[in-house]
């Protein structure tokens, strides 16, 4: 969302209710996503997390979360009803993922489309503009890629649905060619629009094929510098918003 915010030079407090409607939803899929995992004893990491929990208290977080957010979207799905209709798309892709996430490689689909390609489209209607431009396809599936990428790394270092169907190797094998994609929309992306800001998404997938540079498990380590650069993004495009908002760039 606020990648389509920035390439269209919107002004964020107007989608505010769409931005913290979608973040309360992004908690409420965590912590329903918690109360999945937390029944099964392979899940340390989850078990560790929500320890001292019930169950029925993580879902009341999320469902607090849940309400909090739908109310906040429905000023934008009463007055675009388009938005309505993707709003229940993503929550319904959502809970298909949470119910069957252990099928590889639709789950990455499934989190893709629901995370980002459909809030921009929101994000879009909700302005009043034309759909998707040429440029921003190519913007959307670089995007896109990305994020499959971080996804199926995630799996690997979790041991989750991917590591379960294939070998170590096939896994290493499927990261490098979604990298390599992800580096030759990103640099086509960067030819046509020749912003410099974009330079990042050429970069950061070196770094995910050089630490798959073998089939070996890889650490939890890897999953907190993941996290980290993910949060990175978030304030580096919170920074470029901001810069446009005050007409610096």
């Amino acid at each position: 969302m606020l990648i389509a915010i920035y390439l269209n030079s919107l002004n964020p407090f107007v989608h505010l209710d769409i931005l913290l409607g979608f973040t309360f939803l992004a908690i409420t899929g965590n912590t329903w996503n918690d109360v999945v995992d937390m029944r099964h004893p392979e899940e340390e990491e989850t078990i560790s997390r929500v320890e001292g929990y019930h169950p029925r208290e993580i879902f009341t977080i999320g469902l607090a979360s849940f309400v909090l957010g739908m109310t906040l979207l429905m000023r934008t799905a009463f007055a675009y009803p388009i938005n309505g209709v993707l709003l229940v798309i993503i929550i319904l892709m959502v809970l298909v993922y949470i119910k069957f996430k252990q099928i590889p490689i639709i789950n990455q689909v499934l989190l893709g489309a629901s995370h980002i390609v459909l809030p921009y489209f929101i994000i879009k209607n909700d302005a009043q503009l034309p759909l998707m431009s040429e440029l921003e396809w190519i913007l959307m599936f670089t995007f896109f890629a990305f994020a499959i990428t971080g996804q199926l790394v995630h799996e690997v270092i979790d041991g989750d649905a991917i590591t379960k169907a294939l070998s170590l190797k096939q896994c290493q094998i499927i990261i490098w060619i979604s990298s390599i994609v992800t580096i030759v929309l990103a640099f086509w992306a960067f030819i046509i629009i020749q912003n410099f800001y974009f330079i990042p998404f050429m970069l950061f997938p070196i770094g995910t094929m050089f630490t798959f540079r073998a089939p070996t498990e890889s650490t939890k380590g890897v999953k907190d510098v993941g996290i980290l650069i993910g949060n990175f993004l978030l304030l580096y495009f919170i920074c470029l918003i901001t810069l446009q908002l005050m007409q610096v760039i």
